[in-house]
């Protein structure tokens, strides 16, 4: 598989990551199953992929100590991104940035992960309540300390800027753009991860130019659209009550209809190269294309998807493609 690295840092990590959140968190209950997720976390290495992308957030906590069951075997082939910052509550998610939180978060997640590094250290949300800089700070020390290799920064994307739409040409991450600018003076960013994907494009008017001027790597959040994109999801057919996709603008059942000419379009591109490539690989090929300093990771809970999404590494859009992605219909979600 193609290497890319990220950042000034020159860590490396395969072309496609794995996003490993639905595997114990957010989507349907009825799918998180530990034994086949440590499965296609294997698969997803033997195909090549390194960065596994998780968070203490998710479950919380198992989806860590998922992902420290395949590194206890296998932490030479990973390349491990995990994220501070959130605290799951009943109903609820709260920021803290605290510096003694932040420290006592790594210890935990390194303990979770089994192993005694994560290379790259994320903030999830900033605290309002802490100045970003403090939470950088330490951050900053775990580095200095040798338990992080490199950190980084989640941005807080906005909606309200549609492809095509009177707010084409700003991206919403002006809030985020500000944070960076800000965490950049105590010590350098290593990665941004932000939402990028065929349907959702709002990164590249500012903040994906923001992180190649200054040798930061992407990671591409969601780049199969929460599995759209797939061509795999069936208008109508609905999701289970704890799915946030339920509650999705997007995939009512009227506006996975409406969105149809999208995956269709997809599907066109990807008969041209051939009957084994699917949309969910040209979507993956088009976020790749977008710069070399962008890995996608989208997520997977079954060893199949995982091997198709790595294989995309390896399909080359082209112009005649890249053209029909581009006069695509801009995404309707129930908001437009």
């Amino acid at each position: 598989m193609e290497r890319r690295t990220i950042g000034a840092t020159a860590l490396d990590v395969g072309a496609i990551g794995l996003g490993c959140m639905p595997m114990s968190w957010a989507y349907s209950r009825s799918e998180q199953r530990g034994d086949r997720s440590l499965r296609t976390v294997h698969a997803a290495l033997d195909a090549g992929v390194s960065l596994l992308d998780t968070a203490d957030m998710y479950g919380p906590f198992t989806n860590e100590l998922l992902v420290g069951r395949a590194l206890k075997e296998r932490r030479a082939d990973a390349f491990v991104s995990t994220k501070c910052g959130l605290l799951v509550g009943d109903q609820h998610v709260v920021a803290n940035g605290r510096p003694g939180y932040v420290r006592r978060a790594c210890d935990a997640s390194l303990r979770r992960l089994q192993t005694d590094v994560i290379d790259l250290y994320q903030l999830h949300r900033a605290d309002p309540e802490v100045p970003v800089e403090e939470t950088w700070g330490a951050m900053a020390e775990l580095v200095s300390a040798g338990k992080v290799r490199a950190l980084g920064l989640c941005a807080v994307g906005a909606r309200s800027a549609r492809r095509g739409a009177a707010g084409a040409g700003r991206d919403g991450y002006e809030g985020t753009i500000r944070q960076l600018e800000r965490v950049q003076q105590v010590f350098p960013v290593a990665a941004v991860e932000a939402e990028l994907s065929v349907w959702s494009q709002e990164a590249l008017a500012q903040l994906l130019p923001w992180c190649a001027a200054r040798g930061v790597g992407f990671l591409a959040a969601m780049p199969l659209g929460n599995g759209y994109l797939t061509g795999t999801l069936t208008p109508g057919s609905g999701f289970e009550r704890d799915d946030p996709r339920a509650r999705h603008p997007r995939f009512t059942a009227e506006m996975m209809a409406a969105n149809q000419p999208l995956v269709a379009g997809l599907r066109r591109v990807a008969a041209r190269h051939g009957a084994d490539v699917t949309p969910a690989q040209v979507a993956l090929a088009w976020v790749l294309g977008r710069g070399p300093h962008i890995v996608p990771v989208p997520g997977a809970k079954r060893e199949r998807w995982a091997v198709e999404n790595a294989r995309a590494a390896g399909l080359r859009l082209t112009a005649e493609d890249l053209a029909e992605i581009a006069g695509l219909p801009a995404p309707r979600g129930s908001w437009d």
